[in-house]
């Protein structure tokens, strides 16, 4: 490819309860250029996070991502969101607790569906988790950013005591089991 030419993106859209901590383990990967915090899988337009919160829109939390597939496949995007959250407990990650919170792939295509299911199929067959993947496989139908102050939210808020306590040992523990698939490391 020359300097001219344009790379080629693709998009997943992941929810996996909290979208501060979501978003701060994916903007880390090498081939990822953008992740955005919103909303998806719901009834209700343009919802705001107080609504989302309240459990009643049918929405989820979620990260909409954007990357190179010549740098990071779909595969590793799925692989690194089944382990960096829990997708064996229904509409539950730690304290948050409502369907707003569910663990699900919102796919943009058939090809982002069949990979999702085998993968769910194939860590469900080695019983990588100790009960059965409830993740979900949604048809991604409209995408609502969330509000600003919700994007880069760790970045810019790390000193909170939600990301210190939460957010920031996830990303701890994500780098440790992802370190060859960070921004900055050797191929």
């Amino acid at each position: 490819m020359t300097a001219t030419e344009a790379t080629k993106t693709e998009t997943a859209t992941f929810a996996a309860g909290c979208f501060w901590c979501t978003e701060a383990v994916f903007v880390r990967l090498k081939g990822v250029s953008k992740v955005v915090s919103g909303y998806t899988g719901g009834s209700l337009p343009n919802p705001t996070y107080r609504q989302i919160c309240t459990g009643a829109t049918g929405h989820a939390e979620g990260i909409q991502i954007t990357y190179d597939p010549a740098v990071i496949g779909f595969d590793q995007l799925l692989d690194v969101f089944f382990h960096t959250h829990d997708p064996t407990t229904l509409n539950r990650q730690g304290a948050d607790v409502g369907t707003q919170y569910r663990s699900s792939v919102f796919f943009h295509d058939e090809k982002q569906r069949t990979a999702a299911k085998a993968m769910i199929d194939k860590l469900n067959a080695s019983g990588t988790f100790d009960v059965p993947i409830v993740t979900k496989l949604e048809v991604l139908k409209k995408w609502y950013p969330a509000e600003d102050y919700h994007q880069e939210y760790f970045e810019l808020n790390g000193s909170q005591p939600y990301c210190q306590a939460v957010v920031g040992p996830k990303v701890a523990k994500f780098k440790q089991r992802y370190a060859e698939l960070l921004k900055g490391a050797e191929k």
